[in-house]
């Protein structure tokens, strides 16, 4: 049974900084496709940095680059999102999204919620200014 489980959310200061965890289990994350979401209130969940370890892809959205660090660590099945000059529009629920396999065009479709089939529950991010 794939489960994932988001720790390491927390509130911090304007140009602070946080590491998010996905801890999997149930499958083994360098065969998977791995992405963090996220959604503030009143607006829609967006994709904020994916990767496929099998080819050492990663992609970040515009919004975070030079800012968010995506890495993944195979001998603790982890996915890490390390964010660092936050803002208070980096305040959402985050969340770990995966799907089994490698996907030609994944470049293209990273940050679709439909590409992943399994959530985990999130944590919150709240940066005040």
């Amino acid at each position: 049974q794939v489960q994932l489980v988001e720790i390491g959310g927390g509130s911090v200061q304007a140009g602070g900084s946080l590491i998010l965890a996905c801890v999997a289990s149930g499958y083994t994350v360098s065969t998977y496709r791995m992405a963090w979401f996220r959604q503030a209130p009143g607006k829609e969940r967006e994709g904020v940095a994916a990767m496929y370890s099998g080819r050492s892809s990663q992609y970040l959205a515009d919004s975070v680059k030079g800012r968010f660090t995506v890495s993944q660590d195979n001998a603790k099945n982890t996915l890490y999102l390390q964010m660092k000059s936050l803002k208070p529009d980096d305040s959402a629920m985050y969340y770990c999204a995966a799907e089994p396999g490698e996907r030609y065009g994944y470049g293209g479709s990273w940050a679709r919620i439909s590409e992943y089939h399994y959530w985990g529950q999130g944590t919150q991010v709240t940066v005040s200014s």
